[in-house]
């Protein structure tokens, strides 16, 4: 990519590389996957994302002399537009690409840089997230995972919950406690886990959806080496936060794409059913569509706070989710096979129950509302034991 093309251009690229390329083996994947349904056709994404590696499609954002294309933030909304707009498969590597792979080119070695950013952008090995614990999810410094050095490695030790796709990943970044009796924000390190070894055990929570793309990870003598820390031994705390701050970044305007695409089906139906006639449903949907242009101008806005776009986003999905019953009516009520094992939901089914996730996952409204108190409004600090 030239370092002179303009958005419109770029954006452009992309559109007629999907275009050209999501078709013949690939053309069945247009609407695979995502929050809910990451189990759809999961070894044709994982081949259709290396694909997209092969011709310089992953990790676009990243400098170039990561593997990158140096793109602009401007560029990089375009793209995760243009990918939802073709109704693309959801991405496998997100964890490793958005996450990972900017926290490493920030806080990493050199040695960390080499060994594993290339791996990353050919979607050669799969991540996960080794943060919420069963009791440290929303309140992550409560984190009870430890690990300890002996003989130049690392051991860890404790349990980990709510791992997106740790089943199908290589390597886990773990947040565990290194400083002995050090307690809070004190004392965390940031470790890179291999999880195919002796002493870690993947084990799949099954949600509401019937899914199971979540799952619980224990950790009991897992080995690792000495240099696979992220920042330096206690400095865990600040590299969390910087991940965090990456998983709210420009990937959230192709998610509002997909936003958009279900209320647009929505409002189809509302009118193909007779539920429209009913004013309550109608300025409910005048107001989900208000709501998601209020929502794309404030993550376009600079300065916006990753938690103020969590705290919109998460609750205006799961409203949708609410409305979609409502639009439906009784017939909302009853799954298709509910009698059999397992039961079979239907799109709308399925945005309802998994939507309910959106306001706990990737850090719960209660704390999102804290953070933005304390940290951005400066208010006082809530009162604990």
């Amino acid at each position: 990519m030239s370092s002179v093309e303009s958005v419109e251009e770029f954006r452009t690229e992309v559109r007629n590389w999907l275009r050209a390329h999501l078709t013949g083996r690939f053309a069945d994947l247009k609407g695979c996957g995502g929050p809910g349904r990451e189990h759809e056709a999961f070894a044709e994404r994982l081949a259709w994302e290396r694909h997209m590696a092969e011709h310089g499609w992953t990790c676009v954002g990243w400098p170039v002399e990561y593997g990158g294309r140096g793109a602009s933030t401007a560029q990089q909304i375009a793209f995760h537009e243009e990918y939802a707009l073709a109704d693309a498969p959801a991405r496998v590597n997100h964890i490793g690409e958005q996450l990972l792979g900017p926290t490493l080119i920030a806080h990493g070695t050199d040695e960390q840089r080499r060994r594993f950013l290339p791996q990353i952008r050919a979607v050669a090995e799969l991540w996960c997230q080794g943060y919420s614990e069963p009791d440290a999810g929303s309140d992550l410094a409560g984190v009870r995972t430890r690990a300890a050095l002996h003989d130049g490695r690392w051991t860890v030790d404790g349990q980990k919950t709510w791992t997106s796709l740790a089943h199908e990943a290589q390597w886990c970044f773990v947040l565990a406690r290194t400083t002995p009796g050090s307690r809070r924000h004190v004392g965390l390190s940031c470790l890179l886990v291999p999880m195919d070894q002796p002493g870690v055990e993947v084990r799949p929570i099954t949600q509401l959806t019937g899914t199971s793309e979540f799952n619980e990870v224990f950790f009991d003598g897992a080995r690792t080496d000495a240099a696979h820390v992220v920042g330096a031994p206690g400095d865990g705390w600040a590299v969390a936060m910087a991940t965090l701050g990456y998983e709210r970044g420009v990937s959230t305007l192709g998610q509002q794409v997909g936003f958009r695409r279900e209320l647009d089906a929505l409002a189809a139906l509302a009118r193909a059913n007779g539920a429209l006639a009913d004013p309550l449903i109608a300025d409910r949907l005048a107001r989900a569509w208000t709501g998601l242009q209020a929502m794309r101008a404030t993550a376009l806005r600079p300065g916006t706070a990753p938690s103020t776009a969590k705290l919109y986003w998460a609750r205006w999905h799961r409203d949708l989710g609410e409305l979609a019953m409502d639009v439906c009516g009784a017939a909302s009520l009853t799954a298709a096979g509910a009698h059999g094992d397992p039961y079979e939901l239907d799109d709308w089914q399925r945005l309802f129950l998994f939507s309910r996730a959106d306001t706990l996952y990737a850090g719960s409204d209660e704390i999102q509302r804290n953070i933005v108190a304390e940290r951005i409004l400066g208010l006082p600090k809530e009162v604990r034991a």
